[in-house]
């Protein structure tokens, strides 16, 4: 009777143990899958990037369901989990939404998140007849509609909401507003969480040039910025060296004490500068935000480097484009954002030509890691070479590597940025 009283106690044990243990392992299962933006933003597990799907030379040919997919599967298996788009007015947010949980449903380990992109514009932007920037489009309403929807849909993949892109820097002239316009939605969306009808835990922002918020003149230090900084969850800032070697070229000169360097030295030397650069428009931006008395994350919701332009950026310009630097500058801010916990939306996936569909060469049509061809360029060499690309292909491709791989002709199309004694600058 004792050993049958023992064997009942070890039943017993056993049992409750495994009760328990299911519980407590269907708690932790329950914990992974409910992710917020809180979990992910400023998570160096979580890596992020700024996606634009589309292969032809205008938006009016969408990409498909499936094309969606192996592009989801490449950006998967860089280790990106979280994505950036730009609007829902077309078809691919919503595709992409329907793409990732089609994934999601076929593996349980497929991980993907979305930082949802709500594009906002002024009055009579992007027509023949002049914007009006103190009045927002009517169309406005209906983008945060379907926003809204979305978000509603696909709670377990949105996880953020971004409220316009670029919408308040004055250098937008076909559509910018002024900085009440993005508040008044901010605070819309935010209502909306407070009463239901949206996750509580999904953060809401808007993503702008480092200067809309705050962190380069004075003269859009507003109060309605200053509002917008209270509202929001956290700050998404853009921040572009590339472009500022044209626009704001002194700290790409090489300047006098580095004539005597190598061109590899000078060249690496000159990417080091631009990503003091950033890291300056990064602290601009947070210093500003906390002399009002806030303290939130501030992230990197654009930053990129494109690989050729026959523009401002090129031979006959800042000489700042080509895969060497590009892929430079990839690391360079991969390393310094992972290191201080900041999410950094690197632009972009891949190629798109739409943006500059009657220039080829122009710089917005190569901003991408991988070309239209389904190559990677030297920013993720290393990733084909640990094989992470094995059996995934884009449009038909396998990925492979520019160049052939032979980083030496690569290195040829490396040019050293102009020097101040060149341009004949002077201090």
């Amino acid at each position: 009777m004792k050993t049958n009283l023992n064997i009942i106690g070890v039943l017993l044990v056993l049992a409750f143990g495994c009760v328990n243990g299911t519980k407590k392992e269907s708690e932790n299962v329950k914990k992974v899958k409910h992710i917020t933006a809180a979990d992910i933003l400023g998570n160096p597990k979580y890596l992020a990037i700024s996606y634009g799907g589309y292969r032809q030379k205008t938006r009016d040919i969408q990409p498909t369901i499936a094309e969606l997919k192996d592009d989801m599967k490449i950006l998967s298996a860089m280790g990106i989990k979280i994505l950036r788009t730009y609007n829902v007015q077309l078809q691919q947010a919503p595709n992409l939404l329907k793409a990732i949980s089609e994934l999601k449903a076929e593996d349980s380990n497929f991980e993907m998140y979305v930082m949802l992109g709500a594009w906002i514009d002024c009055q009579n932007a992007w027509t023949d007849i002049a914007p009006n920037h103190d009045v927002e489009s009517e169309q406005n309403a209906e983008e945060i509609d379907r926003t809204v929807a979305l978000a509603k849909a696909y709670p377990d993949i949105v996880k953020v909401i971004a409220v316009g892109n670029e919408a308040m820097v004055r250098w937008a002239t076909s559509y910018f507003v002024r900085p009440n316009v993005v508040l008044k939605w901010v605070n819309y969306l935010q209502a909306l969480k407070k009463e239901g009808e949206l996750p509580k835990d999904l953060w809401i922002t808007s993503s702008d040039d480092f200067s809309s918020w705050g962190g380069g003149d004075a003269s859009y230090h507003t109060e309605d910025l200053e509002q917008l900084i209270k509202a929001v969850d956290y700050i998404s800032m853009h921040t572009y060296p590339m472009h500022n070697t044209h626009y704001n070229s002194e700290f790409w000169l090489i300047p006098e004490n580095e004539m005597h360097l190598s061109a590899s030295e000078k060249v690496e030397s000159a990417m080091q500068r631009a990503l003091k650069f950033s890291r300056k428009q990064h602290d601009s931006v947070t210093n500003y935000m906390k002399s009002l008395g806030v303290n939130k994350p501030v992230h990197i919701g654009e930053t990129g480097w494109s690989t050729v332009s026959n523009g401002h950026y090129g031979t006959n310009g800042s000489r700042a484009t080509d895969e060497y630097k590009s892929g430079r500058y990839h690391e360079l801010m991969r390393n310094w954002t992972t290191k201080a916990e900041i999410s950094c939306f690197y632009f972009e996936a891949f190629d798109e030509q739409w943006k500059d569909s009657h220039n080829a060469k122009g710089s917005e049509n190569h901003f991408g890691l991988i070309n239209l061809k389904g190559q990677a360029k030297y920013a993720l060499w290393d990733l084909v070479d640990r094989g992470v690309f094995i059996g995934l292909t884009r449009d038909g491709n396998p990925i492979t590597k520019t160049y052939n791989g032979n980083k030496k002709a690569l290195m040829e199309d490396v040019l050293v940025p102009p020097s101040i004694v060149e341009v004949g600058v002077s201090h």
